[in-house]
């Protein structure tokens, strides 16, 4: 009887349990008239290796079902960056903007980069690369001190003396006093002849193609003391200095001359202006580092500097009295070495401050891209960027942000016209060089923070 009883409770177990099963089975048909079945997330092989009384049900989320993608972090950024396209200063302005990850060699983001727009001091850019492609960085800026004829031994010098310009924004009241003194050193206690400046380096424009009115700089000559064109002035106060006397004669050139067939003019009064011949003596030369005007042109956007550098360009073609075209010639064959058609761009002067300038935020990267990867080029670029928060016209920004101090790049500003073209430092150690151009803001801070933002995502 026993036996009985036992099996009969087995029975009736299976009967239960088949029960359960089968309203389930109900509930599930109800189910699917009321919502959405989810699927059986079971592993396959548990619906018949595992026991139905071992089985215990898993709860599982919807999302957990979609697989999102993992977004690689370029494609993050890139997220990021255009969710900053929804800011309201682009209602009301145009941006150009662009972003290449030189760690992997690939662009994060184009927005309407091939557009020609103005680019403020970001021109600096593109001068102070195409200088140190063409002149190298090892370059010097050079003023020189010639003389003819011999020095007699009352200290008469018999013969002419010429200041050569190397249109050198650096050269100083200390440096034409040491001249003087080279001068004193030879036993020159008077000049008998006359004294002459060779301008011929640069040629006669005195301002920049499509400069304002009002633009206080210039005149652009080949022969300025600390920027200013008070050479003679000057001048004339070292050689006093050095108690070398300067005849009335020499100091006044109302005529004009002939010298190697070209015609030597009276400038400021005080001074012919003439070519120096070849056979001239050499006395003495000041000379400027490429790395020197570069730091002050960068740093502080200071635009006689990088005029000096554009027409150090037209000078190294070897034409006399050269100019603008001459400079833009060469920039326009690096440009078109470099893969884009230099025809799309106009380059009025080295400064940015002309109305004429028109580049693209593309042709600013492009131009990054091939510096960094050129190490006779990138040293000397690189040192003189302003750092975030660090120095330069950087300095007051991008405080307490991930940029802070991460940010290397050359600012630009004129009336209408936010820029900022340069390298960044990503937190996860990529080098990215970028370009961004805000144009028609109403105010400069506005363009300055909405780069800001750009930079702090790009350092994040």
């Amino acid at each position: 009887m026993m036996i009985i009883r036992l099996k009969s409770m087995q029975k009736l177990t299976v009967f239960a349990m088949l029960a359960i099963m089968l309203s389930g089975c109900r509930s599930s048909q109800l189910m699917r008239h009321k919502s959405t079945v989810l699927p059986d997330v079971r592993p396959q092989e548990s619906v018949y290796t595992t026991p139905v009384e071992e089985w215990q049900p898993t709860t599982v989320s919807i999302a957990s079902q979609t697989h999102p993608k993992t977004l690689t972090w370029a494609e993050a950024k890139r997220q990021q960056l255009e969710a900053l396209l929804r800011d309201s200063l682009l209602e009301r302005s145009q941006l150009g903007l662009s972003v290449y990850d030189l760690s992997e060699n690939q662009y994060i983001i184009q927005v309407n980069a091939d557009q020609r727009m103005r680019p403020a001091s970001c021109q600096k850019v593109v001068t102070s690369i195409s200088a140190l492609h063409y002149l190298g960085g090892e370059y010097l800026l050079r003023t020189q001190l010639c003389t003819t004829g011999e020095v007699k031994a009352n200290g008469d010098l018999t013969g002419d003396v010429y200041v050569i310009g190397g249109m050198d924004p650096m050269l100083s009241k200390a440096d034409l006093r040491e001249m003087a003194k080279a001068l004193q050193t030879m036993g020159v206690k008077r000049i008998a002849g006359k004294m002459y400046v060779d301008l011929s380096a640069k040629d006669s424009n005195p301002l920049g193609w499509g400069w304002c009115w009002d633009d206080d700089y210039g005149p652009l000559t080949a022969l300025t003391v600390d920027k200013k064109d008070t050479f003679s002035e000057e001048w004339f106060d070292a050689l006093k200095t050095c108690k070398i006397t300067v005849p009335a004669n020499a100091r006044t050139q109302a005529e004009k001359v002939s010298i190697d067939g070209v015609l030597a003019l009276p400038t400021n009064g005080c001074l012919g202006r003439a070519v120096c011949p070849a056979s001239a003596h050499l006395v003495m030369e000041v000379t400027h580092t490429i790395d020197q005007l570069l730091e002050k042109m960068m740093k502080d956007s200071d635009n006689i500097y990088a005029e000096s550098l554009f027409y150090q360009l037209a000078f190294h073609t070897g034409e006399k009295q050269a100019g603008r075209k001459q400079a833009v010639r060469l920039i326009n064959a690096l440009i078109e070495s470099l893969g884009l058609h230099a025809d799309d761009y106009q380059i009025a002067d080295g400064s940015g401050l002309s109305l004429y300038d028109y580049v693209s935020p593309t042709l600013l990267v492009t131009l990054l891209r091939y510096a960094y990867g050129e190490k006779e080029i990138i040293g000397h670029l690189w040192s003189s960027l302003p750092v975030a928060s660090v120095d330069g016209t950087l300095e007051k920004r991008m405080h307490g942000t991930p940029a802070s101090e991460h940010i290397y790049a050359k600012t630009g500003t004129v009336n209408g016209i936010s820029s900022l073209s340069g390298y960044a430092k990503a937190s996860n150690g990529h080098t990215l060089c970028f370009s961004i151009i805000n144009q028609g803001v109403s105010k400069g801070s506005l363009g300055r923070a909405f780069q800001d933002k750009v930079c702090e995502v790009l350092c994040r």
